[in-house]
């Protein structure tokens, strides 16, 4: 299907990597329908957006700077979304990009949750208070990389 997107103009995805919010992502409640996109730029990843193409989020695997990460989130939230088993779950982490790259960071409290076997995804909001809405990316993985 060809779509319309922020990052690369318009392009053709697969059907398969249209996944639905039924709760809208926190600040975009109204916006349900996306596809999640590989960006050019590993290990990041594009949630774009099918309802207003001039809104697309990167995303990247919280495990890739934070292997010590956790899901803490309350049992309901993953049934809002029919989420069995681990193996189902994408977990992803919403970026913010600064004029100054290197000081990028990502939101370990509201993690993006997808079913990867019925599509539908939610933006959680975890109970631990060691996850902060600001993780700097570069400096963690620095830490991971040793």
């Amino acid at each position: 299907m060809l779509i319309q997107t922020k990052p690369y103009g318009k392009i053709d995805v697969d059907e398969r990597q249209k996944i639905f919010f039924p709760f809208g992502i926190l600040g975009f409640e109204n916006l349900k329908n996306y596809v999640l996109m590989d960006a050019k730029q590993q290990p990041f990843y594009w949630l774009q957006s099918l309802d207003v193409p001039e809104i697309a989020f990167v995303l990247i695997n919280p495990f890739v700077f934070r292997p010590d990460y956790s899901i803490d989130i309350p049992p309901e939230e993953m049934e809002d979304i029919d989420l069995q088993t681990p193996e189902d779950t994408l977990v992803f982490a919403i970026v913010t990009i600064p004029e100054n790259q290197s000081k990028m960071t990502a939101n370990l409290q509201g993690p993006i949750i997808i079913n990867r076997k019925n599509k539908l995804g939610r933006q959680a909001i975890s109970s631990n208070q060691k996850w902060k809405t600001r993780h700097t990316i570069l400096e963690e993985l620095a830490v991971v990389k040793g």
